[in-house]
């Protein structure tokens, strides 16, 4: 063999051994190169609410995980709806995702008469972080100032006196508000409802008693159930809570028989965000949730951890939609 054509040869298998490189380096690029810089994780309400605990507990666990802080970012308001489209609006380059709920992603569409954002069509879902029941509870000196004790004394009040009690919310179409609307159209009561920016603010109020009864997410407000200023009457989920069993269901206490009205939680990107991205993030958070120092801090709050796949996700989104559906119109409740 000549100079020349070992040359050629040598060059032959040098442009092969770039090709095979370039074929196989976007992959591996894509894995490496994402995040090189903070990713947000915006809450669409207040802090303090249990959308803004859970958001919280996986985001040092992340930023551990991929090397790169993660930053809790809350924008409050219309009940989720803000920060869920700002979320909508964002690059989908994983750099913004959502600590969405079923209010964000299954109540909304059927509370609202126009949402600024399509919440199946504008995101693509991560996972589920958690599932929580909501808890029936009331200012504690109030409930005892008015004899109150028991979900049936409760509906005995409120007939009696309707208009008199006011119900707390974090925001018009959160859980906790459809949970309250709920129990008023299967009661027959009437409540004044007063929405906030988030958990955190109504439940405030609650313990200062400017407001009497709240649907509130269990985590949220077990430590105030527990320091003895809100009293607690049942949970709204088809079963007892594993962190407070002694708590009746609805159901049971109030004989309104298929009431339900949990809450979930769960991270969403931007539509259009990569599928690399997109199940890095599934499977990191699904680690996070499954170690034990996560899985027991949020079983003792109340809270059920997550971790399914992001088409799991997405399924539940869906089924999600057509169950609230149903609630709202149950429950007669709309937002202009």
């Amino acid at each position: 063999m000549t100079h020349r054509s070992a040359f050629h040869r040598r060059a032959a298998l040098s442009a092969l051994a770039v090709a095979s490189l370039l074929l196989t380096a976007p992959k591996a690029f894509a894995q490496g190169a994402w995040p090189t810089k903070p990713v947000k994780i915006v809450v669409p309400f207040a802090p303090g609410g249990t959308t803004d605990i859970l958001a919280r507990a996986i985001a040092p666990e992340l930023s551990r995980a991929f090397g790169q802080q993660f930053i809790v970012d809350n924008r409050a308001g219309a009940g989720g709806n803000v920060g869920a489209d700002i979320v909508a609006k964002s690059s989908a380059d994983g750099y913004t995702v959502l600590m969405g709920t079923v209010g964000t992603h299954g109540i909304n569409k059927a509370l609202y008469n126009k949402l600024p954002y399509d919440p199946q069509k504008d995101f693509a879902p991560i996972t589920l972080v958690a599932g929580v029941p909501n808890v029936m509870v009331m200012n504690a000196e109030r409930a005892k100032t008015l004899g109150i004790n028991t979900v049936p004394d409760f509906i005995k009040y409120a007939k009696a006196n309707p208009g008199k009690l006011s119900m707390a919310s974090s925001g018009n179409g959160t859980s906790i508000h459809l949970a309250g609307e709920l129990f008023k159209a299967r009661t027959g009561i009437f409540m004044t409802h007063i929405p906030y920016r988030g958990s955190g603010p109504a439940m405030l109020d609650m313990v200062s008693g400017n407001t009497d009864v709240m649907f509130d997410n269990l985590p949220s407000a077990l430590p105030q159930i527990k320091g003895g200023k809100l009293k607690a009457f049942a949970v709204t989920s088809a079963v007892r809570s594993t962190a407070m069993p002694e708590l009746p269901t609805i159901e049971e206490a109030a004989g309104l028989k298929g009431f339900d009205a949990s809450s979930w939680f769960g991270l969403l990107a931007p539509a259009g965000t990569p599928a690399d991205i997109i199940n890095r993030i599934q499977q990191e958070t699904a680690k996070a949730l499954a170690s034990p120092a996560i899985k027991e801090k949020l079983l003792a709050q109340g809270a059920i951890p997550g971790g399914n796949t992001p088409q799991e996700f997405a399924k539940m989104i869906d089924a999600e939609h057509i169950k609230w559906a149903a609630v709202v119109k149950a429950s007669g409740a709309k937002v202009d």
